[in-house]
């Protein structure tokens, strides 16, 4: 098994093994040295410059940003190389270095060497991030009590029934969670995720290399390589790493055809790992941007981040709920950052619904993170889907999935269920790859507004399932859908966009006018018709959209010598 050591250029790995039961999963408890964040004053004297971006960031990262109108600023540039070689030579082991934050993650428990490192001219100040303290075990196979995995459940199941299928693909027992988001409609339209890289950010990826659900994604090099930010090097897929990341992954990636589909089946995966499951510490926050840096990198469209943050081993690190406010924790101001490159950063909200926090975690209250709450089969919300709003009073969770009673493949290989936001985030986040895939001139940005805007609640969002169950059709269409018709001469303006009763069009008319004006579905269909007196430079109400469903629709108006259509969206 190649394991990756840098970002460029990337691997392609393939590793097939047998397939292996595993019924209990076990930990290995080991010594931790004290982790600390040297946090830098400059990056000066570095070898690399922001006009050749190329030596550190792919095509494909530099293509995204494009695209998303993200310019390349000083948090791009890589920490000096020559900082991080005079921070390794006072002894301390160096983990990895975080340009965003310009600084450096040491490993050492030696009071020594820490003040050799602050004495160094370019060191601002250094954080103590880990502490020495007995590790907490993991929990068994498909839970994890607390921490950053937030606590989810996996249930064995019996035979597969139900089986159903949408055009050429058997979805066996996830057909719900795919069609409750619509997204089964973008795979019968042929985008499946192919060409979308989503990196998963996690616990670890148990056997992912003998599992049969994945053998799709080795054969067709899709597994794009792994990382370990807690241990680099280390083997993703061993005895000794958490089944969480396999659960997840499977949501989207899995592919047995009769039993399970997940929503991107095409698509290309990058396995990262950041979250240590035996412990809770500030440290794994910093894994985490660590992460997000190295997707952003690779050039990734869309992050899933199963995980979430509040409290830890050692309180001193604990988050209040003042601190939830999408700009103080380091895990949420990484994911801003991710997303303000370009990348559709989605994150589970939570579990902690039906407990006293109630609250989303670190990073879901982050205003340009995507979250995610949970529902359950028939779309009601799941009891402990975490809620909103943040500390400074927006609505959280964007969307909601299915969570409760999730089909996913669990750590022994096996077609199951499972119930936690966990399952509900990488729903949606292969979900939204496939709609980036089929909307490929549009921003990660424009994706969530547009997702948002065609939910089932768009027109009143609230803390519980924010602005509902998405409908993955009609926010292709509303992306994808030109105004139709002549548009030499735009008269006519439409607002607000979308609208919950009825719009206003506005003409800029010099005189006052008579207009015709037919109100259309997508596919052409007249739904009425009306003539209406238009002052000069006024406005008027479409009382006729008052009738109508949410939906997307298309306003005709022909005057005398002109005819304009608009695109109207009801919510």
């Amino acid at each position: 098994m190649q394991k990756v050591t840098n970002p460029l250029p990337l691997l392609n790995m393939k590793h097939l093994l047998p397939i292996a039961f595993v019924i209990l999963f076990s930990v290995s408890l080991f010594a931790q040295d004290q982790k600390h964040v040297v946090f830098l004053k400059d990056k000066n004297d570095n070898p690399y410059s922001l006009t050749n971006p190329s030596a550190f960031l792919t095509q494909q990262s530099l293509d995204r940003r494009a695209k998303n109108n993200a310019i390349l600023d000083m948090k791009d540039l890589p920490v000096t190389p020559s900082y991080i070689t005079q921070i390794a030579s006072t002894g301390a082991m160096v983990v990895y270095s975080l340009k965003w934050f310009n600084a450096v993650v040491v490993k050492t428990s030696d009071p020594l060497i820490l003040a050799n490192i602050a004495a160094l001219p370019f060191v601002d100040h250094i954080d103590q991030v880990l502490t020495d303290h007995p590790l907490k075990k993991a929990g068994g196979l498909g839970y994890q009590s607390s921490g950053g995995i937030p606590p989810y459940t996996l249930s064995r199941s019996g035979p597969v029934a139900n089986v159903k299928s949408t055009g050429s693909i058997s979805y066996g027992q996830a057909y719900n969670q795919a069609h409750m988001i619509a997204v089964d409609g973008l795979h019968n339209l042929g985008y499946t995720g192919q060409g979308m890289m989503i990196a998963v950010l996690d616990a670890g990826f148990y056997h992912v290399d003998q599992i049969a659900a994945f053998d799709s994604l080795w054969l067709g090099n899709r597994i794009l390589g792994t990382r370990d930010f807690n241990i680099p090097g280390n083997n993703v897929f061993g005895d000794d790493m958490h089944t969480h990341g396999t659960s997840v992954l499977s949501t989207m990636g899995a592919n047995l055809p009769g039993e399970m589909v997940g929503t991107a089946p095409g698509a290309s995966f990058w396995l990262v790992r950041t979250e240590v499951a035996e412990y809770e510490a500030l440290v794994e926050e910093y894994n985490w941007a660590a992460g997000a840096e190295f997707a952003d990198s690779l050039g990734a469209d869309v992050i899933n981040s199963s995980l979430g943050y509040t409290t830890f081993d050692n309180p001193v690190f604990n988050h209040t709920y003042a601190s939830l406010d999408g700009n103080t924790t380091p895990i949420t101001r990484a994911a801003d950052m991710a997303a303000y490159r370009g990348i559709l950063v989605v994150n589970a909200a939570g579990n902690e619904g039906g407990s006293s926090w109630q609250y989303v975690g670190a990073p879901a209250d982050g205003d340009s993170v995507f979250t995610i709450g949970a529902v359950g089969a028939l779309g009601g919300y799941a009891y402990f889907s975490s809620t909103g709003p943040t500390a400074d009073g927006r609505i959280k969770p964007d969307v909601t999935a299915q969570g409760s009673g999730t089909t996913v493949v669990a750590g022994w290989g096996g077609v199951t269920q499972g119930s936690g936001t966990s399952f509900s985030s990488p729903v949606m986040a292969g979900a939204l790859a496939c709609l980036l895939q089929s909307t490929p001139s549009f921003s990660a940005e424009q994706i969530r507004v547009a997702v948002r805007s065609t939910a089932s609640r768009a027109s009143s969002p609230d803390s519980l399932y924010g602005w509902g169950i998405p409908n993955l059709m009609n926010a292709r269409i509303l992306l994808s859908t030109p105004d139709p018709g002549p548009v030499a001469q735009n008269l006519f303006t439409l607002f607000p966009v979308p609208f919950s009763s009825a719009p206003v069009l506005k003409g800029d008319l010099k005189v006052t006018e008579t207009l015709h004006v037919d109100v259309l579905s997508v596919t052409g269909q007249l739904l009425s018709s009306k003539n209406l007196v238009i002052p000069a430079s006024a406005a008027i109400s479409l009382e006729n959209f008052n009738t109508l469903p949410p939906g997307i629709y298309f306003v005709r108006i022909t005057t005398g010598n002109h005819q304009q259509v608009l695109r109207a969206v009801k919510i």
